[in-house]
């Protein structure tokens, strides 16, 4: 038998890629499941984009290996939008990196900046693979705790009594994923100054700042980020381009750099047509913004009036495509809780603990289910 690799070890399957295995076993026996577990968008994006893909298909360079770094006019479109939403000026030249998806950057980071060793601030709730891509390096995971009493921000009195001398690199990730606080300026000018104290790279990955949000911050509105941060971005949640695979790594030069040189060895360049899809979706106008979000809104109400149905308490004042919701005294296990939702009512939610252990006794509903569908859950309570 081939033994796979050690690092391996160290790594679980992820927890929706074996989830929806089972839930695609429910189906197959003639279950009607109603997933509301992933954030995957299930609008299509708007037909000025798929006119902009299909376009572009007889173009003299579309089927061709494209450029590492993107085209110039993705460039351009991307600085273009910072600039336009958050009054970030980036060059477009040598500061922005086109990605096949910003999932992709949070390995391409590791590799660029860790040693095995190395140790990494990692929030706790979080995105999962913030952890696994340290442990895939060889870097070891140092979890900080965010709580709801601290409206899900870093607590910076209790990062400081931490031993700090061996860490290298700290995820945030506001619009938090999977609690939906929106952080401000001010925290992201304690994180930048918190870095620059302990000469630590600080990641900020920041794909939903335009779903129920109307404050938009960036990680480079902070004064000094440019010499300790780099910020993750994608079109997945805002243009409904998840499957599309395009995102993006914005910083100074020498880091986007390093970056560049792990993704030139990993892939040959985006599809041509991708590429004018993302821009013509970049260019877009409030209109897409406000359309989407009124979807959204009432999508949102209505997963408010199913976790009612559940006896779940949240807050509504929070951004993303998820509400996350505390379940009711007395529940001490929230994956078997939300097996049992699974199992009874076939609905498929996701428990709070596969972002951490600061996610027991919580759980996430996604935004990414027709209106009929919501209604349809909440009857079968």
């Amino acid at each position: 038998m081939i033994v796979p690799a050690k690092r391996l070890d160290e790594v679980k399957e992820y927890y929706f890629s074996g989830k929806l295995r089972e839930v695609r076993q429910m189906v197959a026996e003639g279950k009607k499941v109603i997933n509301m577990g992933i954030g995957s968008p299930d609008l299509p994006p708007s037909q000025t984009v798929l006119d902009a893909i299909s376009g572009s298909f007889t173009d003299a360079k579309a089927h061709e290996y494209q450029s590492y770094q993107g085209l110039p006019e993705l460039r351009e479109a991307i600085a273009a939008f910072y600039q336009n939403h958050f009054s970030v000026n980036l060059n477009p030249a040598n500061e922005i990196l086109p990605l096949m998806g910003s999932k992709e950057g949070i390995m391409h980071i590791s590799m660029a900046f860790l040693n095995e060793g190395d140790k990494v601030l990692i929030p706790n709730p979080g995105y999962p693979t913030y952890t696994s891509a340290t442990k895939l390096v060889g870097a070891v995971p140092v979890f900080y705790t965010l709580s709801e009493a601290n409206n899900w921000e870093p607590d910076f009195e209790a990062l400081e009594q931490q031993d700090l001398s061996d860490v290298k690199l700290m995820w945030v990730n506001y619009p938090h994923m999977p609690t939906g606080a929106k952080g401000s300026k001010a925290m992201f000018q304690k994180l930048v100054d918190f870095a620059k104290k302990h000469n630590i790279l600080l990641i900020n990955d920041n794909p939903y700042s335009f779903v129920l949000n109307t404050d938009q911050f960036s990680i480079f509105q902070a004064n000094g980020s440019r010499d300790v941060a780099l910020e993750l971005n994608s079109l997945s949640k805002t243009f409904n381009m998840a499957g599309w695979r395009v995102g993006m790594v914005l910083g100074n030069p020498e880091l986007i750099d390093a970056v560049l040189k792990v993704k030139s060895n990993m892939d040959s360049g985006m599809f041509y047509g991708i590429q004018k899809g993302a821009i013509a979706a970049l260019n877009s106008g409030v209109a897409w913004f406000e359309k989407l979000n009124e979807t959204y809104s009432k999508r949102r109400e209505l997963i408010f009036k199913l976790a009612d149905n559940l006896g779940c308490t949240y807050d509504k004042n929070t951004a993303g495509l998820f509400v996350w919701a505390k379940l009711p005294a007395g529940i001490a296990n929230a994956e078997a809780y939300v097996d049992s939702i699974l199992y009874d009512k076939h609905i498929f939610l996701t428990p709070g603990t596969v972002f951490g252990s600061a996610g027991e006794g919580y759980v996430r509903f996604s935004l990414c289910a027709p209106e009929e569908t919501i209604k349809e859950a909440i009857d079968r309570f």
